[in-house]
């Protein structure tokens, strides 16, 4: 398999192949072998992104289904052949890395292709994801790759008045989804088959993004009318172990606070509950729509502007020369409260934070927040943000 290659920063890495990418190189490969009768070790599919995926198959195994009688079935050659891609996501922290995508074929005397979950893969059991309930959490991209590629192969061996069924499977897949977003998301007994270009970009954004949009469009789908939102862990973890809220209706939304605040936007989301470490809130109410280190720090510059502009001068002057060299913001909250005017410059913080986030939603959304300092200590909270809380 030719690799490649993106840049990121001053790192090259490696690309790898997405679960779809690799059930659709499987079923294509399963398909060949049961129409011909000849095991074959390597296939080559299209990616969506126009990368040619040459996969090698392994697990061959040929078999007769049992007919609606539990009877043998009589079909062409065998009745069914089932082989494997291994999963290789490239240099992407993936822990699907490794797994086993199989893909176990059958014709049929109707043409069309059937698409089905077998063993470890999770099937759906909440509405606002891309599969409806009951469904294998087979995405829609995937789903194409597989029948496209199967479709070919009918075609290209002169069989279009026949059809398929294709069962894709993922031993130990049910494990590996527990260190997944799938049971959060209401996907259960195994992981999901995805991508939408087919192919893994390490670290990618788009990935994470993707996976805000999915869950933000469960929360929709459940009728939530507010939106509990946390950048990362801490967040979550405050939300739940201060006010009991269930960890699995807060969205992760990492770095990308803008982005979740334009999705939640296309979804017709009102209202947000904004929640995190003053580490990470504090750039947003400098106005920093993406709050990763690699777009600046500005965590000091933006406390001393607060500080600057609400403080008394005689206050200001007390810290202006030690809070810009403050390291962490542990240390810089302790300087400014020492003053007495903390209550003021965190007030305004939180009303920046929220002021921004609601221009980023063109004002279609209403906005509260809700900052800590240190383990669970709340340091400050915008007006209406506990009462959202109650209402949650």
């Amino acid at each position: 398999m030719s690799e490649l290659f993106i840049e990121k920063g001053d790192k090259k890495l490696r690309c790898g192949f997405t679960t779809g990418s690799c059930a659709a190189a499987a079923s294509k490969a399963a398909l060949i072998m049961l129409i011909t009768g000849t095991d074959i070790h390597n296939v080559s599919i299209m990616t969506p992104k126009g990368i040619s995926y040459n996969a090698e198959i392994v697990g061959i195994q040929r078999g007769a289904s049992k007919d609606e009688n539990n009877s043998l079935d009589k079909g062409i050659g065998s009745s069914y052949v089932s082989c494997a891609v291994i999963k290789d996501g490239g240099d992407d922290p993936d822990i699907t890395t490794g797994s086993k995508i199989y893909a176990k074929v059958e014709l049929t005397d109707e043409p069309g292709i059937v698409i089905k979950g077998g063993e470890g893969v999770g099937r759906v059991t909440k509405p606002g994801l891309d599969q409806p309930i009951g469904e294998a959490a087979i995405n829609s991209v995937p789903r194409k790759m597989i029948t496209e590629n199967v479709s070919s192969v009918l075609e290209e061996y002169g069989m279009t008045s026949k059809g398929a069924i294709v069962t894709i499977s993922v031993p130990g897949g049910e494990e590996l989804a527990s260190k997944t977003f799938n049971p959060k998301l209401g996907i259960v007994g195994g992981i999901s088959i995805l991508g939408t270009t087919g192919i893994v970009e390490p670290m990618s954004d788009d990935a994470i993004v993707s996976t805000i949009k999915t869950e933000i469009s469960v929360r929709k789908a459940e009728g939530k009318e507010i939106l509990m939102a946390a950048p990362g862990n801490y967040g979550i973890t405050f939300l739940s172990e201060v006010y009991g809220i269930d960890e699995k209706n807060v969205v992760m939304t990492s770095n990308f606070i803008y982005d979740t605040v334009r999705i939640a936007l296309d979804q017709g989301i009102k209202k947000i509950l904004f929640a995190g470490h003053i580490g990470k809130l504090v750039k947003v109410a400098g106005g920093i729509k993406n709050t990763h280190s690699r777009y600046g720090d500005h965590r000091m510059d933006i406390l001393t502007d607060l500080s600057k502009k609400y403080m008394s001068e005689s206050s200001f002057d007390k810290v202006k020369d030690t809070l810009p060299k403050c390291v962490m913001t542990g240390e810089a909250v302790r300087i400014i409260n020492e003053t007495g005017q903390g209550d003021i410059v965190f007030r305004k913080m939180a009303e920046e934070i929220q002021k921004y986030m609601e221009d980023w939603s063109d004002g279609k959304i209403s906005v509260e927040t809700i900052v800590f300092s240190g383990e669970n200590e709340e340091l400050v909270s915008t007006k209406n943000a506990h009462s959202w809380i109650k209402e949650f």
